[in-house]
């Protein structure tokens, strides 16, 4: 018995560390691309739409932890017992409770982290955009540092907010993200499987 335990532990970890380091190139990859585009992009607009961009980064970051908080706390049990009364979404709800690991660390921290990043990036070009006139150097440190104050604050009380939502509701969130799924991935995976 403990040959065989030692056998599917050691498996375990060797798909944890091959999982590791295919998200570690991934977010290196995606970090890299978004930030490029967001310096170049944003570097040649205003502050206004620097803004924007932020709180949509905001947003981004805050459901996509949502996400991944609510599929490691979701019950694999109930969504069985919805696969198997053929209920929407609990097929794909399924899928995402049995891959809660992968799942929750990209949503969390793969998505979460590129979010922070390219909110930093929009900081730094209001900051550029609201300094650029300035020469007081001590007025340019209170402006940056109060930009990323207040960026940090919103997505903080954005995210404590969504946790408790994502604890108390997580089948439903899970659930509704099947259906979403089930309309369009998967919906399109079926297709090509019938045609093959």
């Amino acid at each position: 018995m403990k040959r065989y335990g030692k056998v599917v532990i050691e498996g375990t970890k060797r798909a944890g560390h091959v999982w590791a380091i295919q998200v570690f190139f991934l977010s290196i990859s995606l970090s890299l691309v978004f930030g490029f585009l967001t310096h170049t992009v944003l570097s040649s607009m205003g502050a206004i739409i620097a803004i924007i961009s932020i709180l949509i980064f905001i947003l981004f970051g805050v459901v996509f932890d949502m996400i991944g908080i609510a599929v490691a706390s979701a019950d694999e049990g109930q969504f069985e017992i919805w696969n198997s009364q053929n209920i929407k979404g609990a097929r794909a709800g399924l899928k995402l409770c049995r891959n809660c690991e992968k799942v929750c660390s990209f949503c969390a921290d793969v998505v979460g982290d590129i979010c922070s990043t390219l909110c930093g990036a929009g900081g730094a070009c209001i900051v550029v955009s609201l300094t650029s006139h300035l020469t007081n150097s001590a007025l340019i440190i209170l402006i940056s540092v109060s930009v990323s104050a207040l960026i940090a604050g919103i997505t903080i009380f954005c995210k404590a907010l969504m946790k408790e939502r994502a604890l108390k509701h997580s089948n439903k969130i899970i659930l509704r993200l099947g259906i979403i799924l089930e309309k369009t991935i998967y919906y399109k995976k079926n297709d090509k499987n019938s045609e093959k």
